[in-house]
């Protein structure tokens, strides 16, 4: 049986320890810097260390899959934008380039060149080939000489008629033509190295330059000289400092000269035209 007063000194609660004792620094000390400044982390509040795991975790994978999906965006973006870009003789013909043909082949072969819908362009844009192979066509079309830089075309199973001689205008770089089997190269024999008739098509190889026959007979004047503007055509440019009629005139052209002439005669033009008509509404 225990006395009264051992059951009072039973009911006491255990003495706290002290404030500034020993084991309540160390504790203190065990929790970090994140207790000094404001004691444990509770549920309201997010430590550094948390902080520092929520930042690396915004540039983790999650991130690097977001970039991703932007730059494929962009990189859709441009080639839809590229593709609406191309040249109208690229879609005059529906359809894309045959696997076997010519144009495909020369595209296939040659480094950073690529085919979009009837052309093979290279990275500018620029089109070396041009495929419009059986499109029905009875003439190239208006917009023809866009591919006034193409290296070769091909015209074949089509039903072109007239003659194709003035067609070719500034194609200079053009080294391989094929064409329906009854349409001649422009410019015959003395246009091409070589031409090649088949059954079904007529292929046109290796433009020549008429400014370098020396069998033609001197075609530009003195001051003058001949460039090539496509098969079996040339041009007579003028050389520096002379213009006018057969390059005789010499120093630049002047524009104030010619203007002031043409806007006087126009001038004398109107006057005697309106007096004229004031004659006539008199005597009327």
């Amino acid at each position: 049986m225990k006395t009264s007063a051992e059951l009072r000194e039973q009911e006491k609660p255990p003495a706290s320890p002290r404030a500034n004792g020993p084991g309540r620094l160390g504790h203190a000390r065990g929790r970090g810097p994140d207790a000094l400044r404001g004691g444990a982390a509770g549920p309201g509040r997010v430590s550094t260390g948390e902080l520092r795991e929520r930042k690396m975790a915004s540039h983790g994978p999650g991130s690097l899959t977001t970039l991703v999906r932007w730059a494929a965006a962009l990189l859709l973006a441009l080639g839809v934008e590229r593709a609406l870009a191309l040249p109208e003789i690229c879609t005059q013909c529906p359809g894309s380039v045959q696997n076997l043909s010519k144009v495909a082949l020369y595209c296939k072969t040659t480094r950073e060149l690529m085919l979009h819908a009837r052309c093979c362009l290279n990275q500018k844009g620029t089109i070396l080939g041009l495929d419009l192979q059986n499109c029905s066509l009875e003439d190239p079309g208006p917009n023809f000489h866009q591919a006034y830089t193409t290296v070769i075309i091909d015209l074949q199973a089509n039903p072109l008629k007239g003659d194709l001689a003035n067609t070719f205008h500034g194609f200079t770089q053009l080294q391989t033509l094929i064409l329906p089997q009854d349409v001649n190269c422009p410019g015959g024999i003395n246009a091409w190295n070589t031409i090649t008739s088949y059954i079904d098509n007529q292929i046109c190889q290796g433009q020549k330059n008429l400014c370098n026959n020396t069998g033609n007979p001197e075609m530009c004047p003195e001051n003058g000289s001949c460039v090539p503007d496509g098969p079996g055509l040339l041009q007579c440019v003028c050389a520096d400092g002379f213009h006018g009629y057969k390059c005789m005139r010499q120093g630049s052209f002047s524009l104030l000269m010619f203007f002031g002439i043409l806007g006087s005669t126009t001038l004398s033009i109107s006057i005697l035209l309106w007096g004229t008509q004031r004659r006539k509404a008199k005597t009327s």
